[in-house]
């Protein structure tokens, strides 16, 4: 690399050699310089190369043996002594660095080519990879563990099987030496000690709630780690010398519990907290990490959680057990009701039967005791008994309507009749009671009235009787009106009755019925009592009017009935009164039958000389009674006991049987059916009337069904059965019982 600085002129190959080194030095300088750019470029480049000061080093080095190189070229020609100072400081400056990295590569050369140095590189980044992997499958620990310790606990809704799970999964999940759950006591001023894992501290023991560590873990919703020594921490004998391991505590939520108690625990109406201390082993160096305390929170929060669950579910099956007896109570209740309802139906079907039959008996007998010579006390005698038992009947009517209205067996039975002529008939039964009383009685019915509507016209018409009866009976003198028009659609809603609410339509249309009187009036106070069973009121009892308190309370229900209201109104006693309701009822057209609701008195027969009636009647008293009326009539009376002796002796001769169907083991209905199958011919048949005691609308409907006449209630007197002869004699029939 060195030249001589005097070259003397040689020959012409020399001259050559010298062009060569030119040349020579010149592309060793561009190598030179380009290496270090390499090198750069490298490092640049490389993010794990360790050692990049030993590289600028070397590029030093590489960039000083180019510019030697390139000042070089100035010495092949004569030169100043500034080049020769700077080539001399180049070199000696390539010198020290060349040797200095000579010496460092002695030693890096081989770590760089050493498997340890790639090795260890290897480890570093496994070491951190294991960190990583260690942190991810400690995060997987934790939530397997709070999954399976989720299943745990709410594997059962048993309050005391979730908390001692909890403990038990607790212990042995995180290696505890200890671990117990503290519980509010009813009077909230303590925590008891209520479970523990190991059992080393009896249950039942107590410390203040107020205790500062205490108020420290229920003001976080985080596991808080507490002093070995603190009350609630004490869970562990005092014998024996240990270094105690560290503690943790975390609140519980108790959330909607009710009626919970564990060891005397409250009754739960506002939130609440439980304190669960965990603590590990003694005389140990492990300490608390984080993701076990998350491990305890979360488990504290699931704890809360199934808590609230299994106190729903208590409660609920508590509902659903107390929800089961009540329907059991309520099932048997309704069994005892509907036995007693059809006892008593069944007990007043026979007492109604066996009551009318002497009932019966007395006013078919008096009747006719009444038609002969009779002293005036006598005669006093025999009308009195006639008014009591017209009375005593009035009363089994009322008693079985009454029964009949409050079990709802009782249904209107609607038809086509004539509204008018019910009103008159009301008025002409009543005006003989009234006459006596020096009473008037007027009728006014509006000129809108329709004469046809669609109702239970005996129930409508038993009403308007009872108002209009009671009107006559506690009147000593002045007059009696009776008023009947279409009630108008705007004073129809009455604030006395909330519950009524009339709806008006084309088809139907509401009647109203005053009734006023000039009696002695009712105590205002006193009205809404006499719509009451069995109630009167005190001035009208002490009257001795005979009533029995029912006709009111019965008229109020049929009036319910027909979708309406009744009211009374008086002044006070001495004012009179007045007695209206409202009904509603359908709008009818004109019935294609004949109205014989009243067979005028100049058309009732006195006497039926010469006409043979065939009486079937098992009971003798009933039928002796009834033979001795139908011969006081004139009639020519053959009686029977039984259904095979009516079928041997009746023939077309007779003109009507009467016959009872309410007697047990007498079959009148099929004594009817064969009756016409004998007797083919209609015109031949005798007229059937069934003589009964029930007052059922199945008795009735069953013998009009088989082809009977008409229906005659029990008891009868000498004028009714006068005047149900005539009605036979003359349309065929009879309209109603």
């Amino acid at each position: 690399m060195e030249s001589c600085n005097c070259i003397e002129p040689q020959w012409p190959a020399d001259e050559l050699l010298m062009k060569y080194q030119y040349i020579s030095d010149f592309f060793i300088a561009l190598a030179y310089f380009s290496i270090p750019l390499e090198l750069i470029y490298f490092v640049k480049k490389s993010s794990v190369f360790p050692y990049r000061w030993v590289l600028v080093q070397f590029g030093a080095f590489i960039v000083l043996c180019g510019a030697t190189h390139l000042i070089n070229l100035w010495t092949f020609n004569t030169h100043s002594r500034t080049v020769a100072v700077v080539m001399t400081t180049a070199k000696a400056l390539t010198a020290v660095v060349s040797c200095a990295t000579a010496l460092m590569l002695v030693h890096i050369i081989p770590d760089l080519l050493s498997v340890k140095t790639r090795e260890l590189f290897l480890k570093n980044k496994a070491a951190e990879l294991d960190r990583e992997m260690g942190l991810i499958r400690t995060q997987e620990e934790t939530g397997r563990h709070v999954r399976m310790l989720t299943h745990e606990i709410r594997s059962t809704l048993d309050r005391h099987t979730i908390l001692k799970t909890t403990l038990v999964e607790l212990g042995r999940t995180l290696a505890l030496e200890e671990c117990a759950l503290w519980m509010p006591t009813r009077t909230g001023l303590e925590l008891q000690l209520s479970y523990t894992l190991r059992h080393q501290n009896p249950v039942g023991f107590t410390v203040p709630i107020h205790l500062p560590v205490i108020n420290q873990v229920f003001s976080s919703n985080r596991a808080v780690k507490i002093s070995p020594n603190s009350p609630v921490a004490r869970l562990r004998p005092t014998a024996g010398k240990y270094m105690p391991g560290e503690v943790v505590a975390v609140r519980v939520p108790l959330l909607h519990l009710s009626n919970f108690q564990i060891n005397d625990w409250p009754e739960l109406s506002t939130k609440r907290y439980a304190l669960m201390v965990l603590m590990l082993p003694s005389d140990s160096a492990r300490q608390w990490h984080v993701h076990e305390l998350e491990l305890v929170e979360v488990v504290a929060d699931q704890v809360a959680v199934a808590l609230s669950h299994a106190a729903i579910l208590e409660e609920s099956m508590r509902a659903r057990d107390l929800l089961m007896d009540q329907n059991v109570a309520l099932d048997l209740a309704r069994r005892e009701a509907e036995t007693a309802i059809h006892a008593r139906n069944d007990f007043l079907a026979v007492m109604n039967h066996e009551m009318r039959t002497p009932m019966h008996a007395i006013i078919a007998l008096s009747s006719l005791l009444q038609e002969t010579e009779l002293t005036p006390e006598q005669r006093l005698m025999v009308e009195t008994i006639l008014k009591s038992s017209n009375l005593l009947a009035t009363l089994i009517n009322d008693v079985l309507d009454l029964s009949r209205l409050e079990d709802g067996s009782l249904e209107l039975d609607l038809a086509t009749f004539n509204l008018h002529a019910v009103f008159r008939e009301v008025v002409q039964l009543v005006k003989p009671i009234a006459s006596v009383k020096k009473l008037s009685v007027t009728l006014v019915m509006a000129s809108d009235l329709p004469e046809y509507a669609i109702g239970d016209e005996k129930r409508l018409m038993q009403t308007i009787l009872n108002i209009v009866g009671n009107a006559v009976k506690f009147s000593k003198e002045g007059s009696i009106s009776v008023a009947a028009c279409i009630a108008k659609t705007e004073p129809l809603l009455d604030a006395r009755a909330p519950d009524f609410f009339p709806v008006p339509s084309e088809s139907h249309f509401y009647l109203r019925v005053q009734v006023k009187d000039s009696g002695s009036g009712v105590n205002p106070q006193d009205i809404p009592k006499l719509f009451n069973k069995f109630a009167q009121n005190q001035s009208l009892a002490n009257r001795n009017s005979g009533g029995t308190g029912l006709g009111l309370a019965i008229c109020k229900r049929f009036v319910n009935l027909m979708e309406g209201h009744i009211w009374i109104e008086s002044e006070g006693f001495g004012k009179g009164c007045t007695a209206s309701f409202i009904v509603k009822l359908g709008i009818g057209g004109r019935s294609s039958e004949p109205d014989h609701r009243v067979v005028p008195l100049n058309r009732v027969q006195s006497n039926f000389p010469g006409l043979k009636i065939l009486l079937m009647d098992d009971n003798g008293v009933s039928r002796m009674v009834t033979k001795g009326l139908l011969m006081h009539l004139g009639c020519d009376v053959t009686i029977t006991s039984s259904a095979d002796e009516c079928l041997r002796v009746v023939s077309p001769e007779y003109k009507v049987v009467f016959m009872d169907v309410g007697s047990p083991g007498t079959s009148g209905y099929e004594v009817t059916r064969r009756i016409h199958e004998r007797i083919p011919k209609r015109h031949e048949r005798p007229l059937i009337i069934a003589l009964t005691g029930n007052t059922d609308k199945a008795t009735k409907d069953n013998c009009l069904r088989v082809g009977m006449k008409g229906v005659l209630l029990k008891p009868v007197s000498l004028e009714k059965m006068r005047s149900v002869l005539s009605e036979l004699l003359e349309r065929g029939s009879l309209r109603e019982s």
